[in-house]
């Protein structure tokens, strides 16, 4: 209560962010379609929003300090990359051509911002140049689906530029410590088993050895982190004491898909661990907690709605893998509360479909945003269950 009034007062000349914060999220009584449409013309907005075809990294409701706007911010490389096959998915699953063509120009845009090295830069498309080894990975799905859709050898050869460079920047344990941006923290990052995902997907359709030995090699580094009950050090952007859901989900999904293209179901089991542990500590709203300390103990009092939609995607897929219907059950959960969240009903375009960083909205995680990533991982988890299908398996 005392948060929310100090927001109350930090936002009382911000009439789009006094009325997020005074909005409580309710069960909705629309149905996974409706918030399926609604979450995808969000990001056809958000896609639209700038002059070139990539997606706007988010929807601000307060004065960006970093970007100097309030509204859309620059479009993003890293997450533009993996909305692709999102695109493609909708495309193919209710007959949406448009949607295609819509996910064609994105990956057309990836090609003409990649690096000359071959890596694609951190931060947006207005930030200073600084190759990423995490946004080079997340790229790399959108070009390989883009090449399989298409035929264009073009998405090919720019995987193919993209996973050597990831490849040469690896360690021999499996880590990528030389390559992060600017925007992350020094060191390691265990939730590059999603990049590694990327390569394995790469090294699959390609042929290449070496991009699956470097997928390997990575979700073992990830095991030699993880703790008898599952939780992961070095697997946070900012605070590995207490990461955020959202890397822990980023980890949990990379090392699960990666066991199950190499089958290897030690990388499995790691992830399941993961997703029991969180299964175990899911509030009876559906929330998970934003941060989680090595005990999976809360550590704050708002949720990271990107990391919910992605845990249901982790949950959704195992219960595929292990016929475990609790698993569907939480995701089920955990998804209902997200739907909860979201605005169906407002003229705002940022605000209408779109899915907040945190609830309430003033958590730290993409603090009065609305993210373009939260909304893909949501319409993931939304359109398996409108099309009887589980989709998000290509990135």
């Amino acid at each position: 209560m005392i948060k929310t009034a100090i927001e109350l007062v930090r936002t009382a000349f911000e009439p789009a962010a006094l009325r997020a914060v005074l909005r409580r999220a309710r069960p909705s009584r629309a149905d996974y379609r409706a918030h399926l449409d609604a979450t995808m013309d969000w990001m056809r907005r958000a896609q639209d929003a700038g002059d070139d075809d990539g997606v706007a990294r988010s929807y601000s409701l307060r004065h960006h300090r970093n970007y100097k706007v309030q509204g859309w911010l620059p479009s993003y490389p890293e997450t533009t990359g993996y909305i692709i096959p999102t695109f493609y998915d909708f495309a193919a699953l209710l007959d949406s051509p448009g949607d295609a063509a819509r996910a064609e120009r994105m990956a057309r845009w990836e090609v003409e911002v990649q690096m000359e090295n071959g890596a694609v830069r951190g931060g947006t498309i207005v930030d200073t140049f600084s190759p990423s080894d995490f946004n080079t990975g997340q790229v790399i799905f959108g070009w390989v689906r883009a090449a399989e859709e298409t035929g264009d050898s073009l998405f090919d050869d720019c995987a193919a530029r993209a996973a050597k460079w990831l490849i040469a920047y690896q360690d021999e344990d499996g880590c990528w410590r030389r390559s992060a941006s600017r925007f992350a923290r020094p060191g390691g990052h265990v939730y590059n088993t999603r990049t590694a995902w990327a390569l394995a997907l790469y090294g699959r359709r390609a042929g290449d050895q070496s991009a699956l030995l470097a997928a390997r090699r990575s979700a073992e580094f990830a095991l030699s982190k993880q703790s008898d009950n599952g939780w992961l050090a070095e697997n946070c952007l900012s605070d590995e004491a207490r990461p955020l859901v959202h890397t822990i989900a980023y980890a949990a999904r990379g090392m699960l898909e990666i066991g199950l293209i190499l089958e290897e179901e030690r990388f499995v089991e790691g992830a399941r661990k993961i997703a029991v542990a969180l299964q175990n500590v899911q509030h009876p709203d559906g929330s998970l907690s934003g941060r989680y300390d090595m005990d999976w103990n809360g550590a704050v009092r708002w949720s990271c709605l990107t990391g919910d939609s992605q845990m249901a995607l982790c949950w959704d897929r195992l219960a595929e893998v292990d016929g475990n219907a609790s698993f569907k059950e939480t995701a089920d959960r955990a998804l209902r509360y997200v739907m909860s969240t979201q605005v169906l009903a407002t003229k705002d375009p940022g605000v209408r479909g779109g899915v907040a960083g945190s609830y309430p909205i003033w958590g730290d995680y993409g603090h009065y945003e609305y993210l373009n990533w939260a909304a893909k991982f949501t319409a993931d988890a939304l359109l398996g269950r409108v099309a009887g299908k589980l989709t998000g398996t290509s990135g």
